[in-house]
This record gives C-alpha cells, sequence and structure tokens, in this order.
C-alpha cells in the first residue's frame, strides 16, 4: 500500500482522512440507511455490515453512530458494529462495545404532553409519535398536512418554559431538552480513546446533523451533509464502501 497523503481524495466526493488518523462518526437515518415510512421500517443496504466492520478494523476502532435514535435501536439495528453510540443527539452516550451506556439526568417530559401527543396522532391518519427518555417526535412523513397542526401543538406546549424545545426533522417534529445536540456529543467522544488524537470525519444528512458537522471541523476534521456534499445517503455508502476498498 503507497504511504497516504494528508488527505484520501477518492475518485469522486470529497476528501477524506487517511483510515489510520480518521474518526468516524456518522449519522444513522438518512446516511447509512435510507429514510423510511416509519423509524422501525429502515432497510440496511447489502455490504453496508461488512463495510462498516472493515472501516472499524482499519481505524482502530474510531466508528461511532451519532444519531437521534435512542441507543438500543441502533444496537439492534448494527448489532456489535460501532465501538461507541450517541443516542438521541447525544443525550445518551456509550463509548465503547462493552461499555455501559452513561446515565442521564433529565426531566420528565410532562404527561399532558404525551396524552396531547396520543390525541394529535389519532386526529392524523398514518402520523405516529416515538418516544424518548427525554422527548418524543410526531412523524407525518406518510401525512404532510400534519405538519403545521403538530408544530403549532407543540409550539404551545412549550410556551413558558426554557426545559425543552422544539426541533425540525425530516418529516418530524421533535421534543428534547435544551443544550442537547451532536456538536456535544462528537466533542465527547472525540476527547477520550480510541477517537482521541485523530481527525474527526462526520456525514450527516438533516438539519439536526449542522452542529455535529461544525464540531468536527473545530476540532480540525471534516464534516459533510447529503445532499450538498454527497448527492443521495446511496452514493455516500457507495464512497464509503471504496474508502474502505481502496485503503
Amino acid at each position: 500500500m503507497t504511504t497516504p497523503s494528508p488527505t484520501a481524495s477518492l475518485s469522486s466526493g470529497p476528501v477524506a482522512p487517511p483510515v489510520e488518523r480518521a474518526a468516524f462518526l456518522l449519522d444513522f437515518d438518512g446516511t447509512l440507511v435510507d429514510i423510511a415510512p416509519t423509524p422501525a421500517s429502515v432497510k440496511l443496504e447489502p455490504g453496508l455490515t461488512d463495510t462498516l466492520l472493515r472501516l472499524r478494523d482499519l481505524c482502530g476502532g474510531a466508528l461511532a453512530i451519532v444519531t437521534g435514535r435512542p441507543i438500543e435501536q441502533i444496537d439492534h439495528f448494527l448489532p456489535g458494529i460501532p465501538t461507541a453510540v450517541a443516542g438521541e443527539h447525544g443525550l445518551t452516550l456509550r463509548r465503547s462495545l462493552d461499555g455501559a451506556e452513561e446515565p442521564v439526568t433529565a426531566a420528565p417530559l410532562p404527561r399532558d404532553w404525551i396524552d396531547e401527543a396520543h390525541t394529535l396522532i389519532g386526529r392524523h391518519p398514518d402520523t405516529s409519535v416515538e418516544h424518548k427518555k427525554a422527548g418524543l417526535v410526531l412523524h407525518y412523513r406518510a401525512c404532510p398536512e400534519a405538519e403545521e397542526p403538530f408544530r403549532h401543538a407543540i409550539e404551545t406546549w412549550l410556551s413558558g418554559q426554557d426545559v425543552f424545545e422544539i426541533h425540525p426533522s425530516k418529516m418530524a417534529w421533535e421534543i428534547r431538552l435544551a443544550g442537547i445536540h451532536k456538536g456535544k456529543a462528537v466533542e465527547a467522544l472525540m476527547a477520550q480513546p480510541p477517537f482521541a488524537g485523530r481527525v474527526p470525519f462526520f456525514v450527516g444528512d438533516d438539519v439536526t446533523d449542522r452542529d455535529g458537522i461544525s464540531a468536527a471541523r473545530a476540532l480540525g476534521g471534516m464534516g459533510y451533509l447529503i445532499p450538498d456534499d454527497f448527492p443521495t445517503a446511496h452514493a455516500f455508502r457507495s464512497w464509503l464502501a471504496h474508502y474502505v476498498e481502496t485503503a
């Protein structure tokens, strides 16, 4: 294998650090898998598991998934693959394959918000509510007309308090604790082995990933957004497979 340059430019797509110097921090939905009608219905593209396992080995274990999903959902779809997982935009963190999920101290979501969320989805067919440790998501991918009623309801609930915030996502509105974002998750992961001392490489697809991109760049690394830097999630996965094959 030839001696790598400071960054590796592949046949198409952005540059990346040499794999022996890189730390990979990757979003899940819309990046490693295509967006699906429901969170449970996503499918792994053939070959992705092998690509991620080889990537993890090549980069000395510096592979993390940084996601809005709970950690246990990543374990379901990618069992035993990422070294670390930052779940719920960094609210929860597990730093190693054999490590425990770090305890979370979080304010509980008011019960009346939860009840009203279920009432809302009952009024709008093909919508759903996703519960998290300190928040919830109202999904309306199959019912776009629910976007504004959902937003209005959440803004009404959040009025007059500063503990929770509303965040837009792809065909969804999310309530989560104020100050929680993927940028802080990237910083926390990069502060400890096997990530510390490496060049962070973050890829995501949504507005919630912009904080991760900014943090990776601030730490001297690279951050890319689909479709700005890769036209599609499939294009990124093809790029990643080529990166691994030629490392």
